[in-house]
């Protein structure tokens, strides 16, 4: 099967693999054809789904990447390199792991790569392991980044089903507060207080006031520190 396939066809395949999220995809962006073709070979032979394009923009226009994986990008590229489509990622708020493999670069190019969230900047040739430790490493913070967001997902999810007033105590309960406390702050019972953190306990699917905490820690720093949690 050639991986390397026309721009056409790669988006259709875009759309099929984001609804095949338990595999990761290894999406390897060179203006190379050769090179494409390698790549795809090493990548399928590790046991990973790989699909290459020639452009970033081609990569951006298949709309493929929200898929689990990592990216392998060139840094020259005719059009946009792959430098600005790991500013635009960053910019769009997609931590997309990327993997730089370039024939043409310095210290500088890999600084800037590297501070931007890089896994790795290799220059051609590599060594077949040396990439693809490098593509395992990226596709595992994929994978510990999915699970993180999935977490705050689910903790604002259960965070609607809260009450105003069971919104003020979970603050309250997180800032270590004591029951009594909260009463007199909110001038209300003791009593009144235990049943909302009970009730709050419950909706957030936490077991202990340690794991309540957690959860709420997971939620955006601006929502907690507004208070509006």
């Amino acid at each position: 099967m050639r991986i390397d396939q026309p721009l056409r066809r790669s988006a259709s395949l875009s759309r099929q693999h984001k609804n095949e999220t338990s595999e990761p995809i290894v999406v390897i962006v060179d203006d190379d054809a050769a090179i494409r073709e390698a790549l795809s070979e090493l990548i399928l032979s590790a046991g990973f789904q790989a699909v290459s394009f020639a452009s970033t923009r081609e990569v951006l226009d298949a709309d493929i990447l929200d898929s689990p994986g990592c990216l392998i990008l060139d840094v020259r590229m005719p059009g946009a390199s792959g430098l600005h489509l790991q500013h635009h990622l960053a910019q769009s708020g997609n931590a997309k792991p990327i993997i730089f493999l370039t024939g043409y670069g310095d210290i500088p190019m890999t600084v800037q790569a590297m501070k931007a969230g890089a896994v790795d900047f290799l220059t051609k040739p590599v060594r077949d392991q040396t990439l693809l430790d490098a593509v395992i490493a990226g596709i595992e913070l994929d994978a510990a980044r999915r699970a993180e967001a999935l977490v705050v997902r689910r903790n604002l999810e259960r965070l609607e089903t809260l009450t105003h007033r069971e919104r003020e105590i979970l603050r309250e309960v997180a800032r270590g507060r004591l029951n009594k406390q909260i009463a007199f702050d909110l001038s209300i019972s003791e009593v009144t207080v235990k049943l909302h953190r009970a009730n709050v306990m419950r909706k957030m699917g936490a077991g202990s006031i340690g794991e309540l905490i957690r959860a709420w820690e997971t939620l955006p720093v601006a929502m907690r520190e507004a208070g509006s949690a």
